[in-house]
């Protein structure tokens, strides 16, 4: 049996727990999982495969161990203890932000000052900021959890790793059509202004409920409630002012008919821009996966994906119609055990 380390020390707690739910039925791997504090917490009580570690220590570990493979969940600090790592091991590094492997020292400098100055003046000076692309470029595969994003990147030695898998599946039309927008609810990577601004405009007489699900605060709160007050009689919303709870998260996305996903086309990580679906991946498409639900994503979306439906000019009419497009089976291509099989033979090219 080959063994594995999976370290996850900054974000992307949700990417670990797939990879965990997944490996934990393999009978080809053992997988020790390495988090921090922060990251462990998501896991609630510590079990026998997981280890708490900070940065400062991750290297000298695994220098004790003898592991086939590690893989680096997110790289996006620490970067002098994973440039040590992946001098030394057979490393694999999911990415999250591809324009950012690319960036170089002189830039990485330059956008110190362009925001968040005291956070990345310390990524400079305790973390060796610097050396990212090195990390990045000592790693023995750079990975990415949507397979399309690897044609749109030719420059980059992409590798697939599937990790999303179908939790549960179910197909239902009920009187009340339940539309979930997931994620923190941001003007910054999401337009929320498109969207109240759509539901003024509805106007048949079905009745449909909007669940805005995540933390709503500043103005984008102050658009909900104002919205609340003026909206159409056949709409109903539902937001949160606080962090969703997992429990809480997991029952609406369950109960929804239908995502609604308005992602702007660009972001930023580090001052530097991203395009999703072209250099980054939207984890609204892990989101549908997982719960078996059709996506509706903006026009302009390179979309390789048949579950996802392009937005259209008639937002209401097209998810009033909605069902014309339920022929997709998830069960069929996101099984946990289809996935867990491609998973493991992508593992297995890594050795």
């Amino acid at each position: 049996m080959k063994t594995v380390a999976y370290i996850e020390l900054d974000t992307h707690a949700e990417i670990a727990r797939n990879f965990m739910d997944l490996m934990q039925d393999s009978n080809d791997f053992s997988v020790d999982y390495y988090f921090s504090k922060k990251i462990s917490k998501h896991f609630g009580q510590t079990a026998d495969k997981i280890f708490v570690a900070e940065s400062s220590d991750i290297f000298n570990i695994l220098k004790e161990k003898n592991y086939d493979l590690v893989i680096i969940g997110t790289v996006h600090r620490y970067f002098d203890a994973f440039l040590k790592i992946s001098n030394k091991f057979n490393t694999s590094v999911i990415v999250h932000n591809l324009n950012f492997t690319k960036i170089s020292r002189f830039q990485l400098l330059k956008n110190i000052f362009k925001k968040d100055f005291k956070y990345r003046l310390k990524l400079l000076l305790k973390e060796d900021l610097l050396s990212a692309p090195k990390v990045f470029e000592k790693a023995s595969n750079l990975l990415v959890l949507d397979e399309s994003l690897i044609k749109k990147n030719p420059d980059l030695s992409l590798k697939f790793l599937p990790v999303f898998y179908l939790l549960k599946y179910e197909k239902s039309r009920k009187s009340i059509i339940t539309i979930v927008i997931p994620g923190a609810v941001s003007q910054q990577r999401r337009d929320y202004l498109h969207v109240l601004n759509s539901l003024k405009n509805f106007q048949r007489k079905s009745h449909y409920q909007f669940v805005f699900l995540g933390k709503a605060s500043g103005q984008e709160l102050s658009w909900l409630k104002d919205f609340e007050k003026h909206k159409p009689h056949n709409i109903s919303v539902k937001y949160f002012t606080e962090k969703v709870p997992q429990l809480v998260f997991d029952e609406w996305m369950q109960k929804a008919d239908l995502l609604w996903c308005p992602l702007k086309k660009e972001t930023e990580f580090f001052s530097q821009k991203e395009s999703y679906g072209i250099t980054k991946m939207s984890g609204n498409i892990g989101d549908a996966i997982k719960y078996g639900k059709l996506a509706i994503f903006p026009e302009n979306y390179p979309n390789s994906q048949p579950f996802i439906i392009p937005e259209n000019e008639n937002i209401e009419e097209q998810i009033y119609t909605y069902q014309k497009w339920m022929d997709y089976d998830f069960r069929e291509h996101f099984a946990k055990g289809t996935v867990l099989k491609s998973l493991e033979k992508m593992l297995a090219k890594f050795l």
